[in-house]
């Protein structure tokens, strides 16, 4: 079934509530998914900084003397943990460097995104619990997006859980499910995508990633959508500074949006949305099946 959340400030001065407004709004989701759930939180980035966000099943092992181990590798970077995640930050010179340096320092770790902005964090559990142990209430932020899963189609799993990442500052989260993906999957990985799971929503994240690789931007890559992949589905999708919600044709998955001067806001339900400022003079509205929504901090600059 699943949860999807997703908020895309426009006020500034909200910025500082973002963590808090997501997490909210992801709980209240925790009947259509309980089994895990994650958060992508986009913040301001640093100039000439990129972050790496990791995961690790045995933290307390990986985690110590990381930021030790990439220095004397030649990789200057700082280590924040948290929890059973780490945010590594390096220079933007090394970043091509780290992947293939976690792999062999420390094999066990698995890469959840990364870029100039994004940090994801998720895990088994309830909503309540993964944004505990996160601390994502005291994040800040520009936008964010949020999904509470019940897996159907493969094993409760941290890498099963969203948001997907296959690209920098990219991630997806979906409810719903795609006929072609093996196929598709067929395909990416001949033109050198990764996968990291069988789960077909990492298909879809990296369908739109190949699509922004060749030029398009996050709602050409939408539009595209529409056509490339079979199945139901709504995805809402951030990119550094963009924010997107599509569904399928028939949209049988149920969704919810709303706007107003500070922010645009989505959730599976509107009992999502309830407790966000001025949602009462919101315009709100269900998104229509085959059509793409997408705002961007860059362009409305």
């Amino acid at each position: 079934m699943c949860g999807i959340v997703g908020l895309f400030l426009k006020d500034k001065s909200l910025e500082p509530q973002l963590g808090e407004l997501l997490s909210d709004m992801l709980i209240t989701m925790t009947d259509r998914g309980p089994d895990s759930a994650g958060i992508a939180i986009y913040g301001a980035a640093q100039a000439g900084k990129m972050k790496v966000t990791v995961q690790s099943p045995q933290p307390a092992v990986d985690f110590a003397g990381l930021d030790a181990a990439m220095a004397e590798a030649g990789i200057a970077a700082s280590v924040t943990v948290k929890s059973t995640h780490a945010v590594i930050e390096v220079a933007a010179e090394t970043f091509g460097q780290v992947r293939e340096l976690l792999s062999t320092i420390r094999p066990s770790i698995r890469i959840m995104g990364s870029g100039e902005s994004v940090e994801i964090f998720k895990e088994i559990g309830l909503p309540k619990d993964v944004v505990s142990r996160f601390e994502v209430r005291a994040m800040g932020g520009t936008h964010g997006i949020g999904h509470t899963r019940m897996a159907t189609e493969s094993a409760v799993t941290t890498l099963g859980a969203h948001p997907f990442s296959t690209g920098a500052d990219q991630c997806l989260v979906h409810n719903g499910s795609l006929s072609n993906h093996n196929n598709l999957r067929r395909e990416l990985i001949r033109e050198g995508m990764r996968f990291e799971t069988q789960n077909d929503s990492e298909v879809a994240a990296a369908y739109l990633t190949a699509e922004m690789a060749r030029g398009k931007d996050l709602g050409q890559a939408l539009t595209g959508a529409l056509s490339d992949l079979d199945g139901f589905f709504t995805f809402v999708v951030g990119t550094r500074s963009g924010f997107g919600v599509v569904r399928d044709p028939i949209a049988c998955k149920p969704a919810v949006m709303a706007e107003t001067d500070q922010y645009v806001a989505f959730g599976s339900e509107y009992r999502a949305l309830v407790n966000l400022p001025g949602i009462d003079t919101a315009r709100i509205w269900e998104p229509e099946p085959a059509t793409v929504y997408f705002w961007d901090h860059a362009k409305a600059a």
